[in-house]
């Protein structure tokens, strides 16, 4: 699907894909909510100011295309298969073993993720920058194919799981929800369930993967990139059974929120509020059911690209775009309205991303990685005191 384009036909492909939405005339006088499809076939709702941040976003949307298409005619088609940056300290030690020029690809190429990716080349892109190819091709070229066979009719608690939330992930999407949508999916969570028996499937990987068939288009791209992500990407065992990793994160993202937002950490502690509540489904589904698609895929390029700090980045700048008003709030219903109404109106990925990454301080995955292993041990015998409890429950219950 990667096949041979002209820098002319990848912008008009690009144009193609990125249209301007028009309201009606009456819907613009009245500035009432209006229902309108996003680029990858959500419906989404919205008053008339939120549709004009969507076209102020589509148009920047195409600025960008167009700085990738010179790029790739100034440099070539792959330039961006170099070396990787996150962080200042891996920029430093890239320059002293490189050329200049792959250095500066290296920073131009975060500048550019962190500023969209074009719909047109996020899958060559992610693939290739994420591992996901380079993966693929440590397994022979029937893997998909043959794994999918093996397990058709293999029936396990994880298949079981699978099949009751198709009809529940994304439902009236125009292909997510249909048989063809529903059947695509479920092999892709039905093979990695058996790739890898430990994480088997968490609820949350279905809106995850679902996502990924829409960007990807192919089963086996889609298939790949969750396995990167699974495997590579986020921090291990966030979607076993215990999901001790996920625990561990949420257990981070309080401690970076004391640090980075402390006015708003120390009230939400004195409303009692746990920021869990919200916080662990946008970690679970990687955003995918909080923000817009657009959003969640501009988080995403990033994601891909520099790893899972990205997570806490996001996660804080939703609250720290709401400081002022969170700081008024006096019930526990009141902090959640607000961040789930923040969260479904992000509209603009440039407002976020500008916040998560100049306005929340600096975060580097060495630091973040520290947090783990000081959360660690307490998760671990959090959760062993927690299965204790339920054994002996059941021993009172024979």
């Amino acid at each position: 699907m990667y096949g041979t384009q002209s820098k002319r036909d990848l912008a008009l492909e690009l144009q193609a894909q990125v249209p301007f939405l028009r309201p009606s005339i009456h819907a613009r006088r009245a500035n009432i909510t209006v229902k309108f499809q996003d680029l990858y076939g959500f419906t989404v709702e919205g008053n008339v100011d939120d549709v004009n941040v969507l076209n102020e976003v589509r148009e920047k949307v195409r600025e960008q295309g167009r700085v990738w298409w010179a790029l790739e005619a100034s440099k070539g088609a792959n330039w961006y298969l170099q070396p990787q940056i996150s962080s200042i300290s891996e920029g430093i030690a890239l320059k002293s073993s490189l050329k200049l020029s792959n250095f500066a690809n290296a920073i131009t190429l975060k500048k550019l993720i962190r500023k969209g990716i074009p719909p047109v080349l996020r899958p060559k892109v992610w693939f290739s920058l994420s591992g996901a190819a380079k993966k693929k091709s440590t397994v022979p070229e029937s893997y998909y194919d043959d794994l999918i066979k093996a397990v058709e009719d293999k029936v396990t608690p994880a298949t079981k799981q699978i099949d009751h939330d198709l009809p529940r992930t994304f439902p009236g999407h125009p292909w997510l929800d249909t048989p063809e949508g529903h059947a695509a999916l479920r092999r892709v969570l039905v093979g990695y369930s058996f790739r890898d028996s430990d994480v088997g499937y968490c609820q949350g990987l279905n809106y995850v993967a679902a996502l990924l068939l829409l960007v990807m288009k192919t089963e086996e791209d889609a298939f790949w990139m969750l396995a990167v992500l699974l495997e590579n990407v986020l921090v291990s065992d966030c979607y076993t059974n215990n999901l001790s990793g996920c625990h561990v994160e949420q257990r981070v993202f309080k401690d970076l929120l004391v640090k980075q937002c402390p006015r708003i950490a120390s009230h939400l502690e004195a409303l009692e509020f746990d920021v869990s509540l919200v916080a662990t489904e946008w970690f679970l589904c990687l955003f995918s059911k909080s923000l817009p698609s657009e959003t969640t895929l501009r988080v995403w390029d990033v994601l891909f690209y520099e790893g899972a700090k990205v997570l806490f980045h996001v996660a804080l700048a939703i609250f720290k775009m709401k400081e002022e008003e969170l700081l008024v709030t006096h019930h526990v219903g009141d902090v959640i309205n607000i961040l789930q109404k923040t969260t479904h109106h992000l509209f603009d990925p440039d407002e976020l991303l500008t916040v998560a990454f100049d306005k929340v301080g600096s975060m580097t995955t060495n630091a973040i990685s520290k947090h783990r292993k000081k959360q660690e041990p307490a998760v671990m015998a959090e959760l062993d005191q927690r299965l204790r409890r339920l054994n002996s429950l059941r021993v009172d219950d024979k």
